[in-house]
């Protein structure tokens, strides 16, 4: 299951009506509701009853014969429904509500979805019912499977002990990654940076920024406080420091959490008389198996080992001449190299990440990334003023096909920093499509941007979980659990992945500046050129992070759950730049207790098949024809079929390696 949406305000009529529209035409627009902290138990109360009801209905059904399939198709999808309806305005309460006792009751809930979900899918009768019945085409067939396979993931076919033991196993897991996240989220830890420290740092960071009585700087793990900091502070000790707390911002609790979840999820796989938690995640990706995910890690660190090492030698010695110091005595420490990546682009390529932001002013690129998108997919968006939203910087748009004049979905965005909200950047597919139920999608776009302007790294985070969101709203799938980002986890980011080439070609870069409010520079050749030459340096340095991140979260669901820091600091402690002493990074690994376990590898992956599938644009990016192509091939179908079936409809070939590759190893022409 995923996060959906639901309609406001919360009322117990609405509830009422939710529950009855799965089979009738919307005639409104859906929207979250805005919830007080008190009105999130009886939301999710009555909610689970009416879900409960119409399980407990489903299996009082006379048995279901060969020829039933689309009724018992219809009921699962209305029941789906009705369990979105809950579950997706609490995830986004959870998120990213401002009260803290609205995320915490809301957390609450979230674990009763997910007790309920367990027991809907360990089942007998209900999975009898899919057992028993005929697909009638692809797409029954391939909801069939997905279905049954959920059924049988859940324990419904184990025995009654080991069936109650993968129920406790579930429960629990939840709890544990539900206070895995809300110690990283609710952490307001500020540190404190005398003015200097911050010596090196852009002055309009400096203005913004709090300061205490004393007039220090006082700096939380947002990405717009931490990440200049990183890459622009002269101070090494204080980029030493910020880092160690930022690596640490889950606090010493979270790694025994990430320790239990471990035990527990081997034992799951124990089970299932499988040999690890990996075995039993990957046989329903793509990869299939365990050994095929290793064998692609194997071949990217053959591609990328020497070049990691080729680029820090590169900062090293650019650091010994900038310092006018021996080459002999110059070390290139973990938190070194954002820093003087940053100085060798400037030198290098006259390109300043900071001074980009002139160029992708953030009120600028948000319409942008809309223009870019309408153009290529045949829609459009257009805000709608009054909508309740939980915070004032939250707007909200409805999407239109352009063709057809029909509202298709509805997107929120929240794109700012603030205490308690989720710190990275995300798109939240709260409510799924289903032309069955004629139920319209929503995405919400979750990220913690610069308010002034983006940098290019920020410009291609945009349109990487704008990518998402448009995955979700313009998918047209007949049920809703094959909506949108359904998909294969080691495919799901492939259309996002390949979205961020539109955030460095000259094709879709240069629409920006007719964006801007006020006038900004336009983006010619030259700076295009510089941009992309920056950009492709430290690659090497790039995915060998990402190959230790996916061979970190490899090594901890093996055969054996032994300690994540202990595994991590050997791990960390083999790359050439070596383990961070004092560092508990797997504390807030948030992937790992996030639905990435066994899967981070998903990521390199389904970049395969990004740049893979960018190839079909033949160097023209802006070619609505082929955005046609693709909304209807990739975007529209959701899991309607697999992943590799999805990218050979689109291609018209079996997908292949080479561009992946090529990008990593420095090879890869763009037009």
């Amino acid at each position: 299951m995923k996060p959906s949406s639901f309609f406001w305000p919360v009322s117990a009529a609405l509830l009422s009506l939710a529950m009855n529209q799965a089979v009738a035409k919307e005639t409104e627009r859906p929207l979250i509701p805005i919830a007080k902290a008190e009105e999130i138990a009886p939301f999710c109360e009555r909610g689970l009853a009416g879900a409960r009801t119409q399980a407990a209905n489903m299996e009082k059904l006379p048995k279901a014969r060969p020829g039933d399939a689309k009724k018992v198709f219809a009921d699962w999808n209305n029941l789906q429904i009705t369990l979105e309806d809950v579950q997706g305005p609490v995830e986004i309460w959870n998120n990213v509500s401002p009260d803290p006792t609205v995320r915490s009751n809301a957390e609450a809930c979230l674990v009763e979805v997910s007790k309920f979900a367990t027991d809907l899918y360990q089942s007998k009768k209900l999975y009898s019912r899919f057992k028993a019945v005929k697909p009638g085409d692809a797409v029954e067939k391939k909801l069939r499977q997905d279905v049954m396979e959920g059924f049988e993931d859940t324990g419904v076919s184990l025995p009654p002990e080991k069936r109650a033991r993968m129920k406790a196993i579930l429960e629990k897991m939840e709890v544990l990654s539900q206070e895995f996240a809300r110690n990283i989220r609710d952490n307001n830890q500020k540190l404190s940076f005398t003015p200097d420290e911050v010596k090196g740092l852009p002055e309009d960071y400096l203005a913004r920024a709090k300061r205490d009585e004393k007039g220090n700087y006082l700096l939380g793990f947002e990405y717009p406080d931490y990440n200049p900091f990183m890459e622009y502070a002269d101070n090494s000790d204080a980029r030493r420091r910020y880092q160690i707390a930022f690596a640490n911002r889950g606090t010493p609790r979270n790694v025994p959490l990430l320790k239990q979840a471990m035990a527990l999820r081997l034992e799951m796989a124990q089970l299932f008389g499988l040999k690890s938690y990996a075995h039993y995640v990957v046989r329903r990706r793509m990869a299939l198996t365990p050994e095929a995910v290793n064998k692609f890690l194997d071949e990217v660190k053959g591609a990328v080992t020497e070049l990691e090492k080729k680029e820090l030698e590169e900062l090293r010695e650019f650091k010994a001449q900038t310092l006018q110091q021996p080459l002999a005595q110059t070390k290139m420490e973990r938190w070194d190299v954002g820093y003087w990546q940053q100085k060798l682009k400037q030198a290098r390529y006259n390109i300043d990440q900071n001074a980009l932001r002139k160029y992708f002013p953030t009120d600028a690129a948000v319409p942008w990334a809309l223009h870019v998108s309408s153009t290529l997919y045949g829609i459009e968006f257009k805000p709608v003023e009054g909508v309740p939203v939980w915070h004032d910087d939250v707007k909200y748009y409805d999407v239109f096909d352009t063709k057809s004049r029909e509202r298709i979905g509805g997107i929120y965005l929240d794109l700012f920093p603030r205490d308690g909200k989720y710190g990275h950047a995300a798109a939240f597919p709260i409510r799924g499509v289903s032309t069955l139920a004629h139920r319209t999608p929503i995405s919400v776009l979750v990220a913690n941007f610069d308010r002034t302007g983006l940098n290019g790294d920020e410009l291609e985070t945009l349109v990487h979980e704008f990518g998402h969101v448009l995955h979700g709203v313009l998918s047209s799938t007949r049920y809703v659990t094959q909506s949108g980002t359904s998909v294969e986890r080691d495919f799901v980011e492939a259309p996002s992945q390949m979205y961020e080439e539109w955030a460095r070609r000259k094709e879709s870069l240069t629409l920006l500046s007719s964006f801007c409010k006020t006038q900004c520079p336009a983006i010619d050749d030259a700076l295009l050129q510089r941009m992309t030459a920056a950009h492709n340096y430290g690659r090497g340095i790039r995915y060998a992070r990402q190959l230790l991140y996916a061979s970190f979260d490899m090594n901890l669901h093996k055969e054996v759950a032994g300690d994540p820091l202990a595994i991590w600091e050997k791990m960390e402690g083999a790359t050439p730049l070596g383990h961070v002493a004092g560092t508990e990074f797997p504390g807030q690994f948030g992937h790992l207790m996030g639905g990435y376990a066994a899967g981070y590898y998903g990521y390199m992956w389904s970049e395969v098949l990004a740049l893979d599938m960018l190839s079909r644009y033949n160097g023209t990016l802006m070619n609505p024809e082929t955005g046609t192509l693709y909304r209807k091939a990739i975007l529209a179908r959701g899991s309607e079929m697999r992943g590799n079936d999805l990218v050979r409809s689109f291609l018209g070939r079996k997908p292949n390696s080479k561009a992946f590759f090529a990008e990593i190893s420095g090879t890869r022409l763009t037009n």
